[in-house]
């Protein structure tokens, strides 16, 4: 087990097939959120559509709990949601859009395991019941998107963050995982 510091401008092909199963990860940079209903709308949406680019950004499976400031937002709490409920979406979003890195909570299925092998991807895991501790590095809500659509579980927030972690590589870019596939 290593214990790795990226920015997520660091996330390129090279550096995640350094990292292997059992692996501590810790983030500083941009990530975003995707639920169910938002894996769907980024599936069916035209990339040049988007009101963002999520190519080679990291995928954080969380609906944040958010608090509108004269700022702009505030993350109260923003723990990771269940990720095999995202099973049958996510291979196509990291083939779309080539996402790096997967957060989530728990496992996720074949489909994914192979799409991680075949776009040299890996899905981390970060502790369940730790939302408060996860948004306190969160350094910004740089925007939020579809909000009024979605609600605040499902829309997709980018986040800024700092030290995101501890991230579990817990299936890794060489076909190797934590979980059990039936």
């Amino acid at each position: 087990m290593t214990t790795y510091t990226f920015t997520t401008e660091e996330l390129c092909k090279e550096t995640i097939k350094k990292l292997n199963i059992g692996d501590i990860v810790y983030l500083t940079g941009t990530l975003y959120t995707a639920r169910d209903r938002a894996q769907q709308l980024l599936l069916n949406i035209p990339q040049d559509k988007l009101p963002f680019d999520p190519t080679h950004l990291p995928i954080y499976h969380c609906g944040p709990l958010a608090k509108k400031t004269t700022d702009g937002w505030t993350i109260l709490s923003c723990g990771p949601t269940t990720s095999s409920r995202l099973e049958e979406t996510q291979s196509h979003l990291i083939k779309k859009y080539h996402s790096p890195l997967l957060i989530g909570k728990g496992g996720m299925g074949p489909k994914t395991a192979q799409s991680l092998k075949d776009h040299s991807s890996v899905y981390t895991t970060y502790t369940g019941g730790c939302g408060a501790l996860a948004a306190e590095r969160i350094t910004q809500v740089e925007n939020v998107y579809y909000l009024s659509e979605l609600g605040m579980a499902e829309a997709i927030w980018i986040l800024k963050i700092k030290e995101f972690g501890p991230l579990l590589v817990s299936m890794d870019s060489k076909g190797k995982t934590l979980y059990t596939h039936k």
